[in-house]
């Protein structure tokens, strides 16, 4: 499949003419994309280019577009993908911005913002279900999920301090059982 500067860019432009509600719902859109549709990349590794954008500053759709662009192109690709996945964005800034204050208030547009969030709610969960069946794989990982859960929601523990955790537990864990006991 061509994997040319110009076929980047327009794939990652068109998820992120789709991307409404940040970069949680980007793994549903990228695995129809690069997984289904080009076959440029396996569902693993964009779990694993999804959990590596999350694990860095910045936007996780421009991280992850950097990721795999780069994993298609060095880094002709990466400025490609991430070029195309924030092209939108900053277009859709430019042309409303103007007239922004005078369409919010119109029935037509709320009625728009309305369905577009239920979409982004049906993401949302998407891209829950496939980290989910990518992530939680054993009875060590669905503690861990449970704990992180629990200590977010009810204890509003910082999401660094159980990220570090989760790390370090994972360490310990894979220290004393090696991943080829783990796997499925």
């Amino acid at each position: 499949m061509d994997k040319s500067f110009y076929t980047i860019f327009k794939t990652f432009f068109k998820v992120g003419t789709l991307l409404l509600g940040g970069g949680y719902v980007i793994l549903p859109l990228l695995q129809s994309e690069l997984v289904d549709k080009k076959g440029w990349i396996d569902s693993d590794g964009l779990c694993e280019y999804y959990a590596l954008g999350q694990s860095v500053p910045g936007i996780i759709a421009a991280n992850m577009s950097i990721f795999v662009g780069y994993k298609l192109r060095g880094q002709i690709g990466a400025l490609a993908a991430v070029l195309g996945i924030v092209s939108p964005a900053f277009l859709a800034i430019v042309l409303i911005a103007s007239i922004l204050e005078e369409i919010v208030h119109l029935s037509f547009i709320q009625s728009i913002f309305w369905g577009v969030g239920i979409g982004v709610i049906i993401l949302l969960y998407l891209a829950t279900k496939e980290m989910w069946n990518k992530s939680v794989v054993d009875k060590f990982t669905c503690v861990i999920f449970f704990a992180a859960f629990i200590l977010s929601a009810c204890f509003k523990v910082s999401p660094a301090i159980i990220i570090i955790a989760s790390i370090l537990a994972g360490i310990v864990y894979r220290k004393k059982h090696p991943i080829t006991e783990c796997k499925k």
